[in-house]
């Protein structure tokens, strides 16, 4: 079996992510910064939450997180409600942005 079968065995549900495009990332992730790009940032809705910084994460661990947030398995409503409007190109796209930049530039 090859990797790629391995993973779709093990993480049942999860689309194996396309290769992503870090310029076309960067052009996406507008809505992301309002949240993720504020140093220390905390959400107050629908409890306080610490904001994780992007900058630096697995572009593969990103877009499984997207995944779940659009399919429902994490809970989160913001992120929900933004997953819910991305294809898995545009996934593939802002996590190769992300995990392409260090965890001091996500803001930029």
């Amino acid at each position: 079996m090859c990797l790629t079968g391995l993973g779709i065995a093990l993480f049942p549900g999860i689309v194996p992510a396309a290769d992503g495009d870090p310029v076309a990332g960067k052009g996406k992730t507008a809505m992301c910064a309002g949240c993720h790009g504020i140093p220390g940032y905390k959400t107050a809705f629908p409890v306080t939450y610490s904001v994780p910084k992007l900058g630096g994460q697995h572009a593969a661990y990103m877009v499984k997180a997207l995944q779940a947030y659009k399919n429902g398995d994490r809970s989160h409503p913001s992120m929900r409600a933004i997953a819910a409007g991305l294809s898995d190109q545009d996934m593939a796209d802002v996590a190769a942005y992300y995990a392409a930049t260090s965890t001091h530039s996500a803001s930029k």
